[in-house]
Order: C-alpha cells, then sequence, then structure tokens
C-alpha cells in the first residue's frame, strides 16, 4: 500500500512492520455466551451487575504474533502515552511500526506522545469492523472472560491480565 512504502521511504534503515491497537473495558458486567450442554436442559450462568471495571490496552503484529498489553484504571491520554512508550521499548531501535487504530479521542489528542519508532494510522470513523484487534476482543470475551464472577477490583484485574497473556 502507498502509505507503508511512504513509511518505509522515510526509514529506509528500518525494518517497518503493521502493528494494530485498541482498548476493551473488562467487567463485572461481563458477558454471557453460549455453551455446550446436554440436550433438553438449560445450563445456567450468573450475571454480575456490579460496576467495577479495568481496561485493557492491547497492540498486535497480526503477521507474527507478537504483542504488548496492558491494564488502566480508565482509558484517556495518559496510559495511552505509556502504552505507546511500551510498544516503542518492544520495537527496539531497529523497527518502525505503522500502528492501526481507532479515532478515539486519546488517539488525536495534542498531548499524545508518538514515539519516533511508530507512525499513527487511524482508520475512518465509525469503522470499528475494519480494526482486527476488535477481533482479539471478541475472542478473549468469548473464551477467557464470559459467563464469570469476580470477586472485587483485583480479582478482575488479574482475570484481564490472565486472558492477555493467555494469547500473548
Amino acid at each position: 500500500p502507498p502509505f507503508i512504502q511512504q513509511v518505509r521511504d522515510a526509514h529506509p534503515d528500518k525494518r517497518v512492520e503493521v502493528w494494530v491497537q485498541d482498548e476493551a473495558r473488562v467487567g463485572q458486567q461481563g458477558t454471557l455466551t453460549c455453551v455446550w450442554a446436554r440436550r433438553g436442559t438449560r445450563p445456567r450462568a450468573v450475571k454480575q451487575t456490579e460496576y467495577k471495571w479495568v481496561y485493557l490496552y492491547g497492540a498486535v503484529n497480526p503477521e507474527t504474533g507478537e504483542s504488548v498489553g496492558m491494564i488502566a484504571p480508565t482509558v484517556d491520554t495518559d496510559m495511552m502515552n505509556i502504552h505507546l512508550r511500551w510498544i516503542a521499548e518492544k520495537l527496539g531501535p531497529d523497527r518502525h511500526a505503522v500502528l492501526v487504530l481507532d479515532g478515539a479521542g486519546w488517539h488525536v489528542c495534542g498531548r499524545l506522545q508518538v514515539p519516533e519508532n511508530i507512525t499513527l494510522l487511524p482508520l475512518p470513523p465509525c469503522s470499528p469492523e475494519l480494526n482486527p484487534a476488535e477481533l482479539v476482543w471478541l475472542w478473549l470475551k468469548e473464551h477467557q472472560l464470559s459467563n464469570r464472577v469476580f470477586a472485587d477490583q483485583a480479582d478482575l484485574d488479574q482475570a484481564a491480565v490472565d486472558a492477555w497473556n493467555s494469547i500473548a
């Protein structure tokens, strides 16, 4: 694609990779999903109605499976700056990432500090279906975080970490 070639031309001494990035909220009002059950039975699943949550930031290189994840109490520019720094550290000095992400306010804020080895590629507005990172959240919510009750914030935080580490 022309944009990727422009980035390669601007960074000829680096290996240019495409990464995808997004955030997801994980909380006590979790996801109910289908489960296997004996024919004629109606399996029960608990649905928690409390209001604690954590945000899971994730960036993935779809070609290699390499990833960087973090949990945070909120989504904002300060947390995004930390996540970008972690991605940049993972890339190191010899690689440059084109980071595909949505147009969330904290992705386009003037206070966003984009490291030198990352170029942001925002998706068109209102198009989450174009971001492959959305499939990561779908899988995690269906396979790791559904049909569960979280005792407290620490339990919720640990579940988010464990879910991310299950794919990392």
